[in-house]
């Protein structure tokens, strides 16, 4: 018997029943307008919606019955690697991104396995076997263990086919039904350091992923890029850094594009169908701290919110929340779509702990509300404009005393109730 570590899918139910079968049975295709309304019971985006509330509207569980509550069945997942899964749920069955690129799809009432997807082993959707076979396989074992430690933060449906971004840079679609590969793409060279942690989303039909790995030099840097999700084809890719001569270049100041490093993007994006926008956030520069990248400027597009058209890859609008941030303070984290008074509006909050909310037709800042865990800086709560405390911008050689440290403030934070 396999080793297997504990670290499981629990499920607690009230009831329920279903039977086991070799593949998923009248399998129902997932539409555009199922993503953007889902129906009660379905799970159908990372965060459940295109607007990423996270927000399910289940009601069988109240605070009456809840007690009532008991373990239905545990699935332990994959022994090696990171586990930061955000399950799919789709006609009761569980689609679960485990480490390494596995996929999983469990019956929901059981936990039964229905069929596993693991790269370079599983059949392709035709029956011959994936390219490469063991050597593949050993190829991504090895990729997946590297940058990253193989994360699969999510997954996407759309159609009859589960997609995934793998650690070794590649997107996959296999068959909803069966698990076998229908394509593979490969959109970077994981001996440069690209790797992939936060999976895909569909937006306007569009497969939009954003990159990672993008914390060693190299004459390339991070991009989000959009598939045609039936055939895996590369529509358009948009870079994440400003280069140099391009609009914003002049932010890093005269480092060459070797140097431009970061701006990764390991959480998946949002999406507003009526604004056909895709919201997608970026990470810090790379090295932190301006002493050792070599430049105080803004450094485009480094922590910001990014909205594409999902049709072409065009930048609408952008927003640098810290520029020129140097602490490892990025405000990377999930981007919730809200009208407040009938304004379009994206809220965020990142490591530092301020409620950040913009105009999302715009970009537009309209307010900021620092809720008090960080001694850094100042955010004026009008324009949005920051100012570093005096001393706490890092030096070399320089002790400072900050807080939080670089995993941030927002672990075990409530947002305001105001929402």
């Amino acid at each position: 018997m396999r080793a297997q570590r504990a670290i499981s899918v629990s499920v607690a139910v009230l009831l329920g029943s279903s039977s086991l079968a070799a593949q998923v049975d009248d399998f129902n295709p997932v539409t555009e307008e199922m993503l953007a309304n889902p129906a009660p019971g379905e799970w159908l985006n990372w965060r459940r919606t295109d607007d990423a509330w996270g927000f399910s509207p289940l009601d069988q569980i109240t605070t009456d019955n809840v007690g009532q509550l008991q373990l239905a069945w545990s699935w332990a997942m994959d022994e090696t690697g990171g586990q930061e899964a955000a399950p799919l749920v789709h006609d009761g069955i569980i689609y679960l991104p485990n480490a390494r690129g596995v996929i999983q799809a469990l019956d929901g009432a059981t936990g039964d396995l229905i069929w596993e997807y693991r790269p370079g082993i599983t059949p392709n959707v035709d029956g011959t076997p994936p390219a490469g076979g063991g050597q593949a396989d050993n190829a991504s074992r090895r990729a997946f263990a590297g940058v990253g430690r193989g994360v699969q933060k999510n997954i996407a449906i759309y159609d009859d086919m589960i997609y995934a971004a793998l650690g070794d840079a590649s997107i996959v679609a296999v068959d909803a039904r069966t698990g076998r590969l229908v394509w593979q793409t490969a959109v970077a060279d994981p001996s440069l350091g690209y790797t992939y942690t936060a999976g895909p989303i569909v937006a306007g039909g569009t497969l939009v992923t954003g990159i990672t790995g993008c914390d060693r030099y190299k004459d390339d840097v991070c991009f989000i890029t959009g598939h045609d999700p039936h055939t895996g084809e590369e529509l358009w890719r948009t870079s994440t850094v400003a280069r140099p001569g391009d609009p914003g270049g002049d932010t890093w100041g005269d480092l060459p594009l070797q140097y431009r490093a970061g701006s990764d993007l390991w959480i998946a994006g949002s999406y507003d169908p009526d604004t056909n926008l895709v919201y997608m956030s970026t990470s810090q520069a790379k090295p932190w701290a301006r002493a050792q990248r070599g430049t105080a400027g803004d450094a485009l597009y480094t922590n910001s919110s990014l909205a594409l058209n999902p049709d072409t890859g065009e930048l609408v609008w952008y927003y640098q929340y810290l520029p020129g941030e140097t602490h490892d303070m990025d405000e990377v984290f999930e981007s919730l779509l809200i009208d407040i008074d009938g304004r379009r509006s994206l809220f965020k909050m990142g490591k530092l702990g301020i409620l950040w909310q913009l105009d999302r037709t715009t970009g537009e800042f309209i307010n900021a509300t620092d809720i008090g865990y960080q001694n850094i800086l100042d955010v004026n709560p009008a324009t949005g404009a920051i100012t570093y405390r005096p001393g706490m911008i890092p030096e070399l050689g320089v002790e400072i005393h900050m807080c939080p440290a670089h995993p941030g403030s927002r672990v075990g934070v409530r947002w305001p109730t105001a929402l």
